[in-house]
């Protein structure tokens, strides 16, 4: 074999085993996203406080040339993720559209503050997306009656949260949405019962002694570095996206890092769609047909009333197809929604 073939061979190996690590650093020097720069926004960092005074950072993206008062949408997810893959690729692309975006990192995680590091909670979460909301209310260039949130998978169900607490959201999108205290609580299809619920809170309770002694946070278990082939196929799609030059970021829990084992008590013990019968605003609700998590989003939807709910299955998509697919994100009816809602 001729050695400029093996080092070619070489090269490839290494990205892929290191998730292409250098990926943003070979594309861009200043530009730390996973996705294209567009040179028809305006892109500048940000930072605001959550009423639990943790600072938040965000990116905010504006159309260029924008005058006057804007529409807003403050837009976070996926579950694990940062604000430089999927969410980014979001606000960007609706800030082409019209609209100004912040999209940012929550609470203990990315960017933005808190300590430890990597933690999850179903309170404090839902707050970053109204802090968020406090944020665009007070920016001259943002109409505060006109905000909306958009919450990617795990942070779609923290966002109907939102949106059933915060009366200045307007217009509420999910995207591949799952409902993290159901899935912790319940397991996946609630095939978790009582009895086996409570040996899971056995153990992280005795991991909190364990943690309080050593004075350190126990990991969970995150994505594995190489697969077996032995994975079910939803592991293997996260992989795809977390793992590889495709949606690596080095500040993504799920990418290179693991949650704390205890999170998952919080996520447990507090059902966050207990009152999203009680939106009153706009939601659109948006899944891919292919999805493992498709049901998440389908009995969110039977809760919510009104009129102006809609359930959007995308045809032949999988959960992370709705993260970066360009072909299979419905954009046009997401702007098509916050424009109407949003008026």
């Amino acid at each position: 074999m001729k050695l400029k073939k093996v080092l070619s061979i070489f090269v490839m190996l290494t990205l892929l085993i290191t998730g292409g690590t250098l990926m943003s650093e070979a594309k861009n020097k200043d530009w730390d996203k996973v996705f294209p720069k567009s040179d028809k926004v305006n892109i500048e960092k940000v930072h605001f406080r959550n009423r639990y005074g943790i600072e938040l950072t965000g990116d905010l993206y504006s159309p260029k040339n924008a005058k006057g008062k804007l529409a807003a949408i403050a837009i976070s997810g996926p579950f694990g993720a940062v604000k430089e893959q999927a969410s980014g690729l979001y606000a960007q692309t609706l800030a082409e559209r019209g609209f100004i975006t912040l999209a940012f990192d929550p609470s203990y995680t990315g960017e933005s503050g808190g300590e430890p590091r990597n933690v999850a909670s179903p309170d404090i979460n839902t707050e970053d997306f109204s802090a968020a909301v406090d944020y665009l209310s007070n920016r001259k260039d943002v109409d505060p009656d006109r905000i909306g949130i958009l919450g990617i998978c795990g942070f779609g169900g923290f966002g109907l949260n939102a949106a059933a607490m915060d009366t200045r959201i307007k217009a509420t999108v999910t995207s591949t949405m799952y409902d993290m205290t159901r899935v912790s609580a319940n397991g996946y299809f609630d095939a978790m019962d009582e009895n086996a619920r409570y040996e899971l809170k056995q153990t992280l309770n005795k991991q909190r002694t364990e943690d309080f002694k050593n004075g350190t946070y126990a990991k969970a278990s995150g994505l594995p570095e190489k697969l077996t082939g032995e994975e079910p196929q939803f592991v293997q799609d996260y992989y795809a996206y977390y793992k590889t030059p495709r949606g690596f970021h080095k500040r993504s829990i799920n990418s290179n890092g693991n949650w704390t084992q205890t999170s998952t008590l919080d996520l447990i013990n507090m059902p966050i769609l207990a009152y999203s019968s009680e939106i009153r605003n706009a939601v659109l609700v948006i899944h891919g047909e292919k999805a493992h998590s498709r049901y998440f989003s389908e009995d969110a939807f039977k809760k919510l009333k009104g009129d102006n709910k809609e359930l959007l299955i995308v045809p032949d998509a999988n959960h992370t197809d709705l993260y970066d697919n360009l072909e299979k994100i419905p954009f046009d009816k997401i702007e098509a929604f916050y424009k109407e809602y949003l008026k």
